[in-house]
């Protein structure tokens, strides 16, 4: 099983090699300021309790409080965090929003939980934490299977224990609950700013093939963003597997038919595919927009398509990212192509702070003046020391890292 903390590790020494960092900067970024494992007990619903492990790792604060999501999954752990929290620290960088990198993860599957068990479960958490969080000192989100709503209880929770009333602890809660508009979609339509940002460079057409890994939150969203655009979606899955359209699927009705069937298997008109042969389909955008480790040696060399865009944290190993450079596939890397989420919910931070609530128009005209820029400066950086993009996205990440560590004195 490939570590992603590893992996993480070896992005951050595979930059270093290539840019002039200070010393010390690559080996204090190579671990966490702080780790917590923590145990939840939970009363189910039957009246027994069950003990659930939990994490919040907060890599680095240079820059601004602790930032990351939390997920709830059954194979959470504290490697993953771990990998996770130090790629937010890179995203905030590149994404130049003034937050640092932290991450949390629960081993559960809330999918066998009722909605009392998980409110009682996300409640608890914050409990187990509550003191080591807060508006300027880490600043947790949604995640895998966590939801506006678990936002809410665990921000409800934090103001019982703190007395804090910014509401500024956590951000992707319900608008009208102190979410921000335009939240919802932010990672997909990041993703697409940047996709447009580098197209014409990466010699992708405007009404190109798109095959989409996973259906959450930021798949969902990015399917129809891109139909919306003129692109064709013509693969897309969930966990348990997809399907192909050639001349392109309806996300709205594909999305439909997987809330009515929870499967998309038998989607008429569309042939059934497993999430591997997604993967290697003849298409000009792939998205992984799923979970780690989808692209590895092994199939990296059946991957057909012209472009990746990450819309995933760590898709793509680093020995898979190898494979994929020498055969000029270019990768926008999870940093850059999936940082629309932490900018929006960096907007909502600001506008909890300030006790606003901004036009969904303005928050994502905010995003995209934060995303286009950062987009341009790494395909640039990349083109010049012909490096790869993420490689170049580490380097300006590690450039605005080093310069706060400086400051911090």
């Amino acid at each position: 099983m490939t570590n992603p903390f590893e992996n993480a590790l070896r992005q951050l020494q595979g930059a270093a090699r290539v840019g002039e960092f200070p010393g010390d900067l690559i080996e204090k970024l190579s671990r966490a300021e702080k780790e917590i494992t923590v145990t939840i007990p939970v009363r189910m619903d039957d009246g027994t309790l069950r003990f659930f492990e939990g994490y919040r790792v907060q890599h680095c604060n240079w820059r601004g409080p602790y930032k990351g999501g939390i997920r709830f999954h059954p194979d959470a752990d504290i490697d993953e965090v771990r990998a996770l929290a130090l790629w937010m620290t890179m995203k905030t960088a590149v994404s130049n929003i003034p937050m640092g990198g932290g991450k949390g993860g629960v081993v559960v599957d809330p999918k066998a939980l009722s909605a009392s068990e998980l409110e009682r479960l996300s409640r608890g958490f914050v409990r187990a934490l509550w003191r080591d969080i807060g508006p300027q000192v880490d600043v947790p989100a949604p995640d895998v299977n966590t939801t506006p709503e678990i936002m809410a209880w665990m921000s409800d929770e934090y103001t019982k224990l703190s007395g804090d009333q910014t509401g500024a602890t956590f951000t992707g809660k319900p608008v009208g609950q102190g979410g921000s508009e335009g939240r919802g979609t932010a990672t997909g339509l990041g993703g697409f700013y940047v996709f447009d940002a580098v197209r014409e460079r990466a010699g992708i057409e405007e009404g190109a093939s798109i095959a989409i890994q996973g259906m959450g939150n930021v798949g969902g969203h990015a399917a129809e963003i891109f139909t919306a655009h003129g692109y064709k979606v013509v693969a897309m899955s969930d966990s348990k597997g997809g399907i192909y359209k050639e001349d392109g699927l309806d996300p709205k009705a594909v999305e439909k038919y997987k809330e009515e069937h929870r499967s998309l298997a038998g989607f008429p008109d569309a042939k059934e595919i497993s999430n591997a042969e997604l993967l290697e389909l003849s298409v000009d955008v792939l998205v992984p927009a799923a979970l780690e480790n989808q692209i590895t040696a092994e199939n990296a060399s059946r991957v057909s398509a012209k472009l990746i865009l990450e819309l995933a944290n760590g898709p793509t190993t680093p020995e898979a990212d190898e494979i994929l450079h020498q055969r000029g596939i270019a990768v926008v890397p999870d940093i850059l192509a999936n940082a629309g989420g932490v900018i929006v919910s960096t907007l909502e931070w600001e506008q909890n702070l300030a006790n606003e609530q901004w036009e969904e128009g303005k928050v994502l005209a905010k995003l995209k003046e934060t995303l286009v820029p950062q987009a341009d400066l790494i395909w640039q950086k990349a083109t010049e020391k012909k490096i790869p993009l993420r490689v170049a996205a580490f380097m300006v990440a590690l450039d605005r890292l080093a310069s706060a560590q400086v400051q911090e004195g």
